[in-house]
């Protein structure tokens, strides 16, 4: 709980980049205890959403633009190698909840409502993740996931979650198929468009 809850304010920016973290402050605004605070700062600590430098303490990491294109391209690998896992190895509730978490996405894009739509998409990682059987893959993703999610809402001026829900549509109708190549297209669909937001970001 004090993971997710810390993750969720440094990548929605309410935790800026550079900012100090200060242990005391974070447990009385997510009113959780000191203890698992500490612990989930040490684990963000490990994944790179926090630095720890001297004399300074614990700081947000900040957003570096170029290293952020080698985390796409290493999500690129990691993604569509769950998609194909997903594409064999879901059970059918999986592959109906998959379905309906792209549409829940499809549906936000087109009323703008970046918030649900953000919600959708950590909804359907989990049960992409759940489906994949492959715990080594989702460990190495995860942290990837996080830190393009910091970066989409850094820059969402530059983005089109339009574009973006119909890929994880395109994903999701390959895994519910059961068809492997489908399933690894739409996520390479996906990967693609994030690949053109950094640089578009990087370009302006």
């Amino acid at each position: 709980m004090a993971y997710d809850a810390i993750e969720t304010l440094i990548v929605t920016l309410q935790l800026e980049p550079g900012s100090p973290v200060v242990e005391a402050e974070i447990a009385e605004r997510t009113g959780l205890g000191r203890t698992p605070v500490r612990e989930a700062l040490l684990r963000m600590t490990s994944v790179g959403l926090i630095d720890q430098q001297p004399r300074r303490g614990l700081l947000v990491s900040g957003i570096d633009l170029a290293d952020h294109l080698d985390v796409v391209q290493t999500r690129r690998v990691l993604e569509t190698l769950i998609a194909s896992c997903s594409a064999r190895r879901a059970t059918a509730v999986e592959r109906k909840d998959i379905v309906r978490c792209a549409e829940k996405m499809v549906k936000a894009a087109a009323r703008g409502h970046l918030d649900d739509y953000m919600a959708a998409d950590h909804e359907l990682d989990r049960v992409n993740h759940r489906a994949s059987r492959n715990q080594s893959a989702v460990m190495g993703v995860s942290p990837l996931i996080v830190q393009c999610r910091r970066f989409w809402y850094a820059y969402q001026h530059e983005g089109d979650i339009v574009e973006a829900a119909d890929a994880h549509m395109e994903l999701a109708q390959g895994i519910a198929t059961g068809d492997e190549a489908a399933a690894v297209a739409g996520a390479n669909r996906l990967l693609d468009y994030l690949e053109r937001f950094a640089r578009r970001v990087i370009d302006n």
